[in-house]
């Protein structure tokens, strides 16, 4: 017989989730960012070596498809934004398989939206008005924090220019773990989530800029002034110890798109992942002519938990995916 059938949040949780949800809605209305809904299935995926997307068949107009449960809602969204929409935003459900935890669940909340027009550096302050909205109090001030400072403070290393071998070692031996054939991301990535993270947002929001350039994914590169090495134009919210919002400075060139997607198929190839679908139509938006600006996703069950002081996203969530 089952019996964990009643809800993760309570009522009362529940409750107060629609409260901020009405609060997110009535801070973009204030600015005149309007509201849409685009579909939770595509007939692309998302091929980040890093993100695992779920996919169903379905019967179309086409026969039967392959769809896929998106990760986000950008690939839609920028495809509005190249038909002359304006400035967006979202409240999205979206979908990634195996993200169960604490501060996880295989299908939550984004909060996205993008800003034609709009600097990276003014993308910044208005992600850090949103938090303080939900919030409902200032969690202290704006930080911004150089990717490659924080390695060299925190472990001594530049990301950048430090051998392969050396970081394979480093990696491993803060992470307990073989790392001696681990690729240069997955090595970072380790570090940054054990070493750097769990110190990010600590009396204020932080704000890490200037990543490397191989993890731009769908933002535009930019020379570093410190010495001309090629960085990624993107940042990353954090408040106490979490992981918020990711904003880009967006990519807007088609050829360059399609040459990211095939590099990350053939990546997901060489680590024996099965291959996702490109979304040509977002390809063929760019090729029409997507607007220059910015645009960010937000984990709105993460900013949430925090604003209801909650130890868990399953917490603020109806039914997390073990009830489901």
């Amino acid at each position: 017989m089952v019996t964990d059938w009643r809800p993760t949040a309570s009522i009362e949780t529940l409750r107060e989730r629609a409260r901020l949800l009405a609060a997110v809605r009535a801070f973009f209305a204030a600015r005149e960012v309007l509201e849409v809904e685009t579909p939770v299935l595509g007939h692309g995926g998302s091929t980040d070596l890093h993100l695992a997307s779920l996919c169903c068949e379905a019967t179309t107009p086409a026969g039967r498809e392959r769809l896929w449960l998106q990760t986000s809602p950008e690939f839609h969204m920028k495809r509005l934004l190249a038909a002359g929409s304006g400035p967006i935003f979202q409240l999205s459900r979206s979908f990634r398989d195996g993200e169960v935890g604490r501060r996880h669940n295989l299908e939550f909340t984004m909060l996205e939206w993008y800003r034609p027009d709009m600097t990276l550096d003014a993308l910044i302050e208005e992600t850090a008005a949103l938090i303080r909205t939900v919030l409902g109090h200032d969690p202290g001030p704006l930080r911004p924090r150089r990717y490659r400072t924080l390695f060299r403070e925190a472990l001594g290393v530049d990301p950048v220019t430090v051998a392969l071998a050396d970081l394979r070692r480093l990696a491993g031996e803060r992470g307990g773990l073989d790392m001696g054939d681990a690729a240069r991301d997955d090595c970072l990535d380790l570090l940054m989530s054990l070493v750097i993270e769990p110190t990010l947002g600590r009396d204020g929001l932080d704000v890490v800029v200037d990543y490397p350039a191989n993890q731009a994914a769908l933002a535009r590169r930019h020379r570093d002034p410190e010495d001309g090495a090629w960085v990624a134009s993107r940042f990353e919210v954090y408040l106490a110890g979490l992981e918020l919002a990711n904003g880009y400075d967006e990519l807007t060139d088609a050829a360059e798109q399609r040459a990211r997607f095939a590099a990350d198929n053939a990546a997901r190839r060489a680590a024996g992942l099965p291959e996702v679908d490109v979304d040509e139509r977002l390809v063929a938006a760019l090729e029409a002519g997507l607007p220059a600006g910015s645009g960010v996703a937000l984990g709105l069950d993460r900013l949430i938990q925090l604003a209801l002081g909650k130890a868990s996203v399953a917490e603020v969530m109806a039914f997390a995916t073990p009830r489901a």
